[in-house]
């Protein structure tokens, strides 16, 4: 059986009713829109690309074991391609309004874990596209990859291989389900005690033993130092089930030139830009912006070139604190930077992603309460998260049409009311905020926030003097 893994189960354990835990993408598309049947057949011809959108996710009895995916015998792709309009004149205001709507549905988990909204009556002959994607199906990387692999390259689409007829097996029964969990409940121990007997033998050398266990508490300790409540800010509290999904865009080229004359890398020009929208925010809304009053999680792929295309998760995350006290465009840049590169070496992502592993170890009832009891209980220790996710090489079409754009949108849970997706597409550096409805009415004001930023340091840049590139 193809079992979630903990990382995966955990997205689709803390989801409640505040919490809509899927990516997703607001893509705009070029020409006539096409007719629901060609949409239908664009995107029915590709489904055996990625098996896993006709797949949901089983529940064993008694949560003995982590779910698993199995073919779903009922799958419709008619129930997860549907089409709504926005209201005349269709401008930026009712799409948004539309598309907000959207994002705050939750994913029927009776159902595969995907949908896809055309939206229709948009002006200059465009039409969107919105691809919801649950997180236990997939990280940003696996969630752009599906997008390339749904996506045609070319405008007319290319011969594909005769498909073999799709013929689901029978659907596990709970027998079934209960015996798979205690088979690979076994299994995962046979492993454990024979990597241990292999490290007892000798097959690891003790430099490279002691080396691992240096680098995962330095980790550890990163993490732990990271637990100290934030500065108390309206950034933080309670949420309600309505999402509000904004976007913004700048000159990739222009960008690229900025990260070479000023340093650091373009992951840390982008924290620098979202740093000083959280300055501004709290500053319209009469806070100060204290220097412990925005700490961003960062997750980062720990997946390998040969794990590209496949939907699972495959993350860990740096926990960084935001210099929204600085007031001085380039002293936040240069003290991301600096903050940036000190939390790589810390191994932080190390010690998380093993932190992962040894979540994939435990009982899963174990995991289970912990998630529960950690998503349950008030905090301070973390504000937003910002993910930064390099988007399709090529230009993608869909019935024959260019996708212009794609903006994408990162959930928020827990306590988090604003977070930040970036991407790339047709030279173009793409940004979506998703925040809180009711608790953030402002959200203008962080995306303007967000424009004002990039524009000042596009203008430093032009004064500076290049700097080497930092890889």
């Amino acid at each position: 059986m193809d079992r979630a893994s903990a990382l995966d189960s955990a997205f689709l354990q803390i989801e409640d009713a505040h919490s809509s835990l899927h990516i997703a993408s607001v893509a705009i598309f070029e020409g006539p829109p096409p007719s629901q049947e060609a949409i239908l057949e664009a995107i029915g011809r590709r489904l055996a690309l990625a098996p896993r959108l006709r797949q949901r996710l089983l529940a064993v009895p008694f949560g003995l074991g982590r779910p698993v995916w199995a073919d779903d015998p009922d799958f419709d792709l008619r129930r997860h391609v549907r089409r709504v309009g926005v209201p005349a004149p269709g401008g930026d205001e009712q799409l948004h309004d539309v598309v907000d709507t959207i994002l705050s549905e939750h994913l029927d988990h009776e159902l595969p874990l995907w949908e896809d909204v055309v939206i229709d009556g948009l002006p200059d002959d465009r039409w969107a596209l919105v691809t919801k994607v649950h997180h236990t199906m997939a990280d940003g990387i696996a969630g752009t990859d599906l997008l390339s692999t749904i996506l045609e390259t070319t405008p007319r689409p290319r011969r594909m291989p005769q498909p073999v007829p799709w013929s689901p097996p029978p659907r596990p029964g709970r027998t079934r389900l209960l015996a798979g969990a205690v088979r690979d409940q076994a299994l995962l121990r046979a492993r454990e005690l024979r990597s241990a007997s292999a490290s007892i033998g000798g097959a690891l050398h003790p430099r490279t033993l002691a080396d691992t266990a240096v680098q995962t508490g330095r980790g550890l300790l990163g993490y732990a130092e990271a637990g100290v409540p934030l500065s108390p800010s309206s950034l933080v509290g309670p949420l309600g089930s309505d999402r509000s999904f904004r976007w913004t865009e700048a000159d990739l080229g222009e960008v690229l030139r900025a990260h070479s004359r000023l340093g650091g890398t373009v992951n840390d020009l982008v924290l620098a830009v979202v740093t000083h929208a959280f300055r501004a925010l709290l500053l319209a809304r009469g806070e100060e912006p204290a220097p412990n009053a925005v700490r961003c999680l960062v997750p980062v792929s720990v997946r390998s070139e040969g794990a590209r295309g496949v939907l699972d998760n495959q993350v860990s995350a740096l926990l960084a604190t935001l210099p929204v006290e600085l007031e001085d465009a380039r002293d936040r840049l240069n003290e991301v930077a600096i903050r940036m590169r000190a939390l790589k070496s810390s191994h932080e992502a190390d010690a998380g992603e093993r932190l992962i592993r040894f979540a994939d170890a435990l009982p899963p009832a174990a995991v289970t309460g912990f998630l529960h009891l950690a998503f349950r209980t008030p905090h301070r220790n973390l504000t937003t998260v910002t993910t930064n996710v390099p988007g399709p090489t090529r230009q993608l079409f869909l019935a024959g049409r260019p996708m212009l754009t794609a903006y994408p949108f990162v959930p928020i849970a827990d306590r988090l009311r604003l977070g930040v997706a970036v991407t790339t597409y047709q030279g173009r550096l793409l940004f979506g905020v998703t925040c809180d409805r009711q608790s953030t009415p402002d959200v203008a004001v962080f995306v303007a926030a967000l424009d004002a930023a990039l524009a000042e340091l596009l203008s430093l840049a032009r004064v500076s003097q290049p700097k080497g590139v930092t890889p």
